[in-house]
């Protein structure tokens, strides 16, 4: 079944993607929740309208993002935890947590957008995290994780 995803969709495309997916996902799944819509060449035809208008559009945002991008790749992101013995921290560090950091540096930017590789840092030391500011631009942030000094 030939689809056109209305959303950014999880390991399956981005908004405006033509995809083929299994029947029972499309029609169960995707169409109900208003994700996609059933590719008939009328919807193709509107489509490719939209992505015409769309492209000077998305060229300004390309350049946005990768001014953005070029700022993070600057930044130093350190964050601190308390710690148990050696190097076990209480708790974790996930991307709601960069999230907060860089919005503290002054970019705000949504949790959703920010893989921590792992998923959860439980340990000190030296991780990345990847920031996906639009589809085409992806940045690789490297995130130092170190021990709340204590009194």
């Amino acid at each position: 079944m030939e689809i056109i995803l209305k959303k950014d969709v999880e390991n399956l495309g981005f908004t405006d993607d033509i995809v083929t997916v299994k029947n029972g996902y499309g029609r169960n799944h995707l169409i109900p929740q208003g994700l996609a819509v059933l590719a008939t060449t009328s919807a193709k035809k509107v489509l490719a309208e939209t992505l015409k208008q769309r492209a000077f559009k998305e060229e300004k945002l390309i350049k946005d993002a990768t001014k953005i991008a070029d700022a993070l790749k600057e930044l130093e992101v350190k964050i601190t935890a308390k710690t148990g013995d050696g190097t076990k921290l209480f708790g974790s560090v996930n991307n709601g947590n960069v999230a907060e950091v860089l919005a503290s540096a002054g970019h705000d930017i949504d949790k959703k957008f920010i893989k921590v590789e792992g998923g959860n840092i439980k340990r000190l030391g030296k991780y990345n995290a990847t920031v996906r500011l639009h589809r085409a631009v992806i940045v690789e942030l490297p995130i130092d994780i170190i021990a709340e000094q204590s009194n």
